[in-house]
């Protein structure tokens, strides 16, 4: 399977700022009565900004048609801006019969407009390579509560739902153990579902949009190899040290 999410293209630069705090004579008063200082270590940044924003996708689009499988499914995770032109793409690159979902990925955290509704979903179109032979697995992916369990058998119940293609899942927490501080940084949560879903162990999952490496570390823990590429140095040092942090053995190629 090929999970993708490449920049938005929404005309600014994508900045994270990771900084600590330290007790100073000259900071601001804080817990306990103490002073501290904001001290920034580091500052991740890309562009997401394309004078031709489909002269750059649409190639990568092409080859990732190539590199499937038959039983092989696509995962481009895009937002409102542009979802609805890449559909017409893939449309005509897969075929309409190759379109398996639009996944709804919805979140609430971040600045609220008042100017308009405040946009707090993405957009995952799903393709498959294949539609008669493509492979998807609903047995192993995480199950849901039931918003009504009363209306179901307790086994059913217990056990949960199978997700819809609305996914509610909470961003990368700011203070949370998966945090590496990169930019746009995705849940595992959201990676582990699709995974699961579309491939089996031993199955090879490519991200050529790797960003801060969440493919392939979930790959990595659910036992599929797993091929990461991007240009941002930024983004190959914040894969480095987190695949080295979890234990997983990688080949390095520049």
């Amino acid at each position: 399977m090929i999970y993708i999410d490449p920049p938005f293209n929404t005309g600014r630069v994508q900045t994270r700022t990771n900084r600590t705090a330290r007790v100073s004579e000259n900071g601001r008063v804080g817990f306990q009565g103490k002073r501290y200082e904001q001290i920034v270590d580091s500052v991740l940044s890309y562009d997401d900004e394309f004078a031709d924003y489909w002269a750059f996708l649409e190639p990568r689009l092409e080859e990732a048609w190539r590199l499937l499988n038959d039983t092989g499914t696509l995962y481009l995770h895009l937002d409102c801006r542009e979802s609805h032109y890449a559909k017409v793409l893939l449309d005509a690159l897969f075929g309409r019969d190759c379109f398996l979902n639009e996944i709804i990925w919805a979140y609430d955290y971040g600045a609220r407009s008042k100017a308009r509704w405040p946009a707090k979903h993405d957009n995952i179109l799903v393709y498959v390579k294949n539609p008669k032979t493509y492979y998807f697995n609903s047995e192993e992916v995480d199950r849901e509560p039931y918003m009504a369990p009363g209306l179901v058998t307790k086994e059913k119940a217990e056990r949960g739902k199978l997700p819809t293609d609305v996914w509610w899942h909470t961003i990368v927490s700011p203070t949370g153990k998966e945090k590496t501080g990169y930019p746009t940084q995705k849940p595992e949560g959201i990676l582990r579902r699709v995974i699961m879903a579309s491939s089996k162990e031993g199955d090879r999952v490519l991200d050529f949009f790797a960003g801060s490496g969440t493919t392939g570390a979930v790959a990595a823990k659910l036992k599929r190899e797993f091929v990461l590429i991007d240009q941002n140095p930024e983004s190959i040092e914040t894969i480095r040290a987190r695949l080295d942090k979890q234990g997983t053995s990688f080949l390095f190629q520049n």
